[in-house]
């Protein structure tokens, strides 16, 4: 078990940004996994899963993931679909600052842009939206021993939740 938190939810829950806001209030580093994983990629995320595929970012994603989890860095922002891998899964249920940022569909909108370049979301981005959280929904609220939800709220304003939930 370690001290860091970590940030788990659906795409537009605001994990990335809510990440740099608590990182710096804490003090601590911050590891947003699907940036580290374009970082060492050398591509963007919509470019691996265009190029190589799903499983291949997955792979990418887990790597990124786990040895975020064994650093010293305090802030994990996760990729929305990181805990869905089975490894991931195992290690986040023995971490006791998962905090799970709820989001609705009409706050998360205009926070993903689903005009943007967001590969699962491809097509009818609200229907694909609504079925990655109805697949995800259970294993997010497993994982989250904090529950947040980032509805009408600024990154300060949750961060403020986060940090007094945690104390």
């Amino acid at each position: 078990m370690s001290s860091k938190v970590i940030l788990i939810g659906p795409p537009g829950s605001g994990k990335s940004t809510v990440g740099k806001v608590l990182a710096k209030e804490l003090k601590l580093g911050l590891i947003d996994t699907d940036a580290q994983v374009a970082k060492l990629a050398g591509k963007s995320i919509s470019d691996i899963f265009v190029e190589e595929g799903e499983a291949k970012f997955r792979l990418l994603e887990r790597d990124a993931v786990m040895a975020a989890l064994s650093s010293d860095v305090g802030v994990l922002a996760l990729g929305g679909g990181a805990i869905l891998n089975e490894e991931i899964f195992s290690a986040l249920e023995k971490e006791p600052r998962v905090v799970y940022l709820e989001v609705s569909i009409s706050n998360a909108a205009p926070r993903v842009g689903f005009n943007t370049d967001r590969p699962l979301l491809v097509g009818n981005p609200r229907q694909q939206w609504l079925k990655l959280l109805e697949a995800r929904r259970e294993k997010y609220e497993h994982l989250g021993k904090i529950r947040i939800s980032t509805d009408n709220k600024k990154p300060k304003e949750v961060v403020a939740e986060i940090v007094g939930a945690l104390q």
